[in-house]
């Protein structure tokens, strides 16, 4: 297929040095996730009575539960024996080596304990929490995009992306996954913020968290079979590490979507607790 019907990508990984200090593509669109979706999120709080002081605390056990949570998904999920056998570099997180998954339940670990200890209802955190992960994560797959990694299988569609880069690949184009799931969880960043923005404390219960979990792993589960595996244990798998986890989710997303069905409950006003719901 000639070149001309797809696109070149030589994209440098590092925006600049100074010393020892590198500023990378991924470390600022991952910090920018954060930065943009603590702006929001205080839009969304104060409209519900809450405060920016809410928002500062719940953005630090974010940020903790996200960067542990994707670390150790991905030391567990992808290389444990490695790691497991060279324990310090498991703080290495520079070197790369984050897993989605890994962050969703490190984030679902960390919010519990923000709910328990400031007296949130949970279902009514994660909620609105959902709508700027969905942000982040959009921002995320782009900074993949711009480290040449996770990308796709050869393609001749036209927007077929030469990953010059990636040496091992570089011959051939290959589906952009990185875009492909960054606009969609981008879409969905739209959908449940405009959802939120119509109906606010009005929504029942629990909608906007099942449907992020079920479409966002829906999605992830699908573009799964157009990616090169992470790993090469999992070219020996019916499906890759990245179905497998997802799996769980999507079935956690729909329960709550059957719940909210049968029972559309309203949020307590700004997520306070009652009895029914400590």
């Amino acid at each position: 297929m000639s070149i001309f019907h797809s696109i070149p990508w030589n994209v440098d990984p590092e925006i600049f040095s100074i010393g020892p200090l590198t500023i990378r593509w991924y470390g600022l669109l991952f910090a920018l996730g954060f930065v943009i979706g603590q702006r929001i999120l205080t839009k969304i709080y104060v409209a519900e009575g809450r405060t920016e002081e809410d928002v500062d605390v719940i953005t630090l056990y974010m940020i903790i539960g996200t960067v542990l949570g994707a670390r150790l998904g991905h030391v567990l999920f992808y290389d444990a024996k490695h790691y497991l056998s060279n324990p310090i570099e498991i703080l290495k997180i520079w070197e790369g080596g984050l897993a989605s998954h890994g962050a969703t339940i490190g984030i679902l670990f960390a919010l519990w304990l923000f709910s328990r200890r400031q007296k949130f209802d949970y279902m009514w955190v994660l909620d609105r929490i959902v709508i700027v992960v969905a942000l982040g994560g959009a921002l995320i797959r782009l900074g993949n995009l711009m480290n040449s990694e996770i990308f796709g299988h050869p393609t001749n569609l036209p927007w077929g992306f030469i990953f010059y880069r990636s040496h091992e690949f570089s011959h051939v184009p290959r589906h952009p996954t990185q875009l492909y799931e960054s606009l969609s969880v981008f879409l969905l960043f739209v959908l449940l913020f405009w959802l939120w923005k119509k109906y606010k404390s009005a929504l029942p219960r629990g909608l906007l968290f099942g449907l992020f979990v079920t479409f966002l792993f829906t999605f992830r589960f699908l573009v799964e079979f157009l990616k090169e595996n992470q790993e090469a244990f999992e070219d020996d798998l019916a499906l890759n590490m990245g179905q497998i986890l997802s799996i769980p989710l999507i079935l956690i997303g729909l329960f709550i979507l059957y719940r909210v069905w049968r029972n559309p409950t309203p949020a307590t006003p700004g997520g306070r607790l009652t009895d029914s719901k400590a």
